[in-house]
């Protein structure tokens, strides 16, 4: 853990000259949510409870219903309203208790590896011969027919050493936060291409699974991308009702993966025993965003929102993605009900689950609640691409809500400090931005781009023509050795920088709800027809 923050002078912010804030910006409010986040933290008490005590978040998963549970109650007890959990479909969950595979020929040892989420067990030990096997397309199934039965699989290239990705600082610079505040004309993206590429990939992956299923294959063995027994690791089989679920695959340190990758193709014999015990949660197909909010008083119809992802991959216990995201969020809400603020528009945190497939929670939410794409026409891709990813595509049709909503702020790019704010390229956002950090320079937030960021939750609302942003952060060993993977634990965990993060946020929401009008909004995506009263 990192050394226990230092009491911060409250009053130092106040010596800013008046002509750094483009709007007014209630300072004697700032010191109040300052005091209280800096002297009467619980972010990494909500942190430890969320990783060490409910553990990993598999969406579908018991850990994930649990965290549902908890949060909610947890949000209630601080004094939200409206406390509730919202569904939507998602398909079958998934859990592990046990993982092993040991090497049996030509010696003797175990090898770390950890299962694909949604890939069946062994039904206890299984041992069988290992070769190499690669499958890029369907026709290439035919040469491997009738040659895989009780055998364990590799099937992919080794992991190249001598070629590592390259590895973010741990912490912005000076220099780096200067460049990252210089514009990057975005490249063109061809979304019928891409829609193309992911329809053909969902098919294959059906495919492959239920040809390795029919086989009889015993299991699949992956590498690990990452070096140094990092072991990264998300899905495999499927979560949708209807789709193969495949054989038992696990992902394996790159080290060992390459040893046994070395040891097949110069002709010696590998044999394996591989043990997985999963299970599949059938009872209930749905999955659950949690939901709470501070009524606003005169502006109460309108809304601000924050959130974060609380589901995680099941390698660990997903302390850096997501539990030091929802933390935050969860301790800004909290700082803010503590000092009894009143705000003008409510002010509403959503714990998103269904990210890591996609960011499924969050569009779901936004399709109920402010629009949703209406998608293909055709059945058959949508049967490959559900709405998660229709984004874009079809008619837009409006809800009363989004007019309603003034912004959404998102929490997750690992443990770091808040450095800043990315500003998806809404001009109009960046001198209020900049305002709301100026009382924050003296703990490293100084920083608005208007450069877009994606994989996350925020992109639900941008898509759609809502303000939608994600904050800028110190990346810490997040890229380089925790997201995904098997160290992904509370010891990562940097209290300075969850404390840090938690009164900005709670700053930007308060100046969120309280301010005259609405933030700046995007353009709409496409020309959109008068809302219908009658949509709820």
């Amino acid at each position: 853990m990192a050394r226990t923050l230092p009491v911060l002078a409250t009053v130092a912010f106040l010596s800013i000259p008046a002509s750094a804030f483009a709007e007014p910006v209630d300072l004697e409010m700032v010191t109040r949510i300052r005091e209280e986040g800096f002297r009467h933290s619980q972010v990494l008490e909500t942190a430890r409870h969320l990783t060490d005590v409910i553990g990993s978040r598999l969406t579908g998963s018991p850990g994930m219903k649990a965290a549902n549970d908890w949060t909610r109650q947890r949000l209630e007890e601080w004094g939200l309203e409206k406390a509730h959990l919202e569904d939507y479909p998602f398909g079958r969950g998934w859990s592990f208790s046990r993982a092993a595979v040991h090497m049996t020929k030509p010696q003797q040892g175990p090898l770390h590896a950890l299962p694909r989420a949604y890939t069946p067990g062994t039904a206890g030990p299984v041992r069988g011969t290992t070769l190499i096997a690669k499958f890029e397309k369907e026709s290439d199934f035919d040469a491997w027919r009738g040659k895989l039965a009780g055998k364990v699989v590799l099937f992919e290239d080794p992991f190249d050493f001598a070629n590592p990705d390259e590895v973010d600082p741990r912490e912005y610079t000076a220099e780096k936060l200067l460049e990252l505040g210089r514009f990057e004309i975005p490249p063109d993206r061809d979304r019928a291409e891409l829609k193309k590429r992911g329809v053909e990939r969902a098919k294959f992956r059906d495919a492959l699974n239920r040809f390795l299923a029919e086989e009889k294959t015993l299991a699949v063995i992956n590498v690990s991308n990452r070096p140094w027994g990092v072991v990264r690791v998300t899905r495999g089989g499927s979560f949708e009702p209807g789709l193969s679920v495949g054989v038992p695959t696990v992902v394996m340190a790159a080290e060992h993966y390459n040893r046994l990758h070395r040891l097949i193709s110069a002709g010696t014999e590998v044999e394996l025993e591989v043990e997985v015990e999963a299970r599949y949660h059938d009872e209930d197909e749905m999955a659950y965003n949690t939901i709470a909010e501070i009524p606003g008083t005169d502006r109460k119809g309108e809304i601000v929102m924050v959130g974060a992802h609380l589901d995680s991959w099941h390698g660990s216990t997903g302390a850096t993605d997501n539990a030091a995201g929802c933390a935050v969020v969860m301790e800004a809400v909290r700082i803010l009900k503590a000092i009894g603020v009143k705000p003008r528009r409510t002010i509403r945190i959503a714990l998103w689950s269904g990210e890591e497939q996609g960011l499924m929670g969050s569009v779901d939410y936004v399709a109920e609640h402010f629009a949703a794409w209406s998608g293909p026409e055709d059945p058959e891709e949508k049967k490959w691409i559900r709405r998660d990813n229709w984004r874009g595509e079809g008619k837009l049709a409006l809800r009363p809500g989004h007019e309603k909503l003034s912004a959404y702020f998102n929490m997750d790019n690992g443990a770091g400090r808040i450095r800043g704010i990315y500003a998806e390229g809404n001009a109009a956002v960046r001198p209020i931005f900049e305002s709301w950090l100026a009382p924050f320079h003296d703990i490293g937030a100084d920083t608005v781009t208007l450069r877009a960021t994606g994989g996350t939750d925020h992109e639900a609302f941008l898509d759609v023509g809502l303000p939608g942003f994600q904050f800028v952060q110190d990346r810490l060993d997040y890229s380089a050795r925790t997201h995904h993977s098997n160290l992904d634990a509370f010891d990562h965990l940097d209290r300075d920088a969850l404390v840090q993060a938690s009164v900005v946020v709670a700053s930007f929401l308060y100046n969120a709800a309280t301010r005259p009008e609405k933030l700046p909004r995007p353009p709409l995506p496409v020309t959109i027809p008068a809302p219908n009263p009658s949509t709820p």
